[in-house]
């Protein structure tokens, strides 16, 4: 659409898929407060192998960023997703005596949204890993904050919405955006629906990903 910035048209091309993500039984039953312990411990699994991988998405991304201003922000996220996210997950694991080496983490979906990530990241260019995590990030910003206002009884759930909810987080959603926008005024018309079709793929992604902890 005339006036669209590219993050703009990139959410209003994948509307479906995207609204397909925030409207998952997970997101519904984070919110309803009806996620089960057993659902809810295999997520965390699932989901705390893929922060490690995350790590090395945005590896990718410190190396192809443009400027040292990109590469500090992104130094940032790494000491972030290492220091606190990680730290999340092992604290919880330890609280729930969770052993994650009791799960396969290698089963279908979650083994495609390790490795379809890694690999957006891995052959394409900085803009790809930008709009990959752009999708990953803006939607769990945007279903959290909405997760946020409801009563969320197990309190490491609740803090887990939370996190994807504090300034950082949405600091961090919110700057993938702009670097989308600064970047879209120049791009081909080619170029921008090909990262649109990027942001679709990872979000298929995660939507397999979020059914795999109900199997």
């Amino acid at each position: 659409m005339m006036g669209e910035t590219l993050s703009d048209r990139i959410l209003h091309e994948n509307d479906t898929v995207f609204h397909a993500m925030l409207d998952h039984r997970f997101v519904t039953d984070v919110k309803n407060d009806t996620l089960t312990k057993q659902v809810f411990e295999r997520y965390l699994v699932y989901e705390g192998a893929f922060v490690d991988t995350a790590i090395s998405i945005f590896a990718y991304a410190v190396a192809t960023a443009r400027t040292i201003e990109q590469k500090r922000w992104l130094i940032a996220v790494l000491d972030a997703l290492a220091n606190e996210q990680i730290a999340y997950f092992e604290r919880t694991f330890a609280d729930r005596n969770i052993d994650p080496a009791a799960f396969d983490v290698t089963i279908p979906a979650v083994e495609a949204f390790r490795t379809g990530m890694l690999d957006i990241a891995r052959e394409g260019g900085f803009l790809d890993t930008v709009t990959a995590m752009f999708a990953a990030e803006w939607m769990y910003w945007t279903w959290s904050k909405d997760a946020a206002q409801s009563p969320i009884s197990d309190p490491l759930l609740k803090e887990w919405v939370e996190l994807h909810v504090h300034q950082g987080f949405s600091d961090q959603a919110l700057w993938l955006k702009q670097q989308l926008d600064a970047a879209g005024a120049s791009l081909s018309e080619e170029e921008c629906a090909r990262l649109s079709g990027i942001f679709g793929r990872a979000m298929q992604l995660e939507i397999d990903f979020h059914d795999a902890p109900y199997f």
